[in-house]
């Protein structure tokens, strides 16, 4: 059986590649690319966020009448968001500097996030929805 730590950790760490590629990319001031792997980055991300927020978050709220800590964590997505499209404007404005400085403030938040979800959310969800991990998981397209 799978588990919604390791899929979703290994998902956590395939958005954080696509960052530093495109984070790489800015640093070398190839616009173009950086904003084609940025927009990579963001749809995957994005994707990320919303399948957690209409089907693990849910779920794991139902199942364990917990809903404080999903609140928090999609507070930290709405936050995140925001640094997201601020970074993309600086890519689109070819701000190298301002992307710089946002991509760290962006990165430790998302690395922060990250710890939270995977050594206490997902450890919880895959205890409280033991049975349920696999169609959990193919309702999130990670089958």
């Amino acid at each position: 059986m799978r588990k919604i730590t390791e899929t979703m950790t290994t998902d956590h760490k395939r958005c954080d590649e696509m960052f530093a590629l495109a984070e790489e990319a800015v640093a070398n001031a190839d616009w173009e690319k950086a904003a084609d792997l940025f927009k990579e980055f963001e749809d995957t991300i994005e994707h990320h966020f919303i399948m957690e927020e209409t089907v693990l978050f849910p779920a794991y709220t139902v199942k364990t009448n917990l809903s404080s800590v999903t609140e928090a964590l999609m507070n930290e997505h709405m936050q995140m968001r925001i640094m997201i499209f601020e970074a993309g404007e600086n890519i689109n404005c070819k701000e190298q500097e301002q992307f710089m400085g946002q991509a760290d403030t962006l990165l430790t938040m998302m690395q922060q996030h990250n710890r939270k979800e995977e050594s206490k959310l997902y450890t919880m969800a895959d205890s409280a929805m033991r049975g349920e991990v696999d169609e959990l998981l193919t309702q999130m397209g990670m089958a």
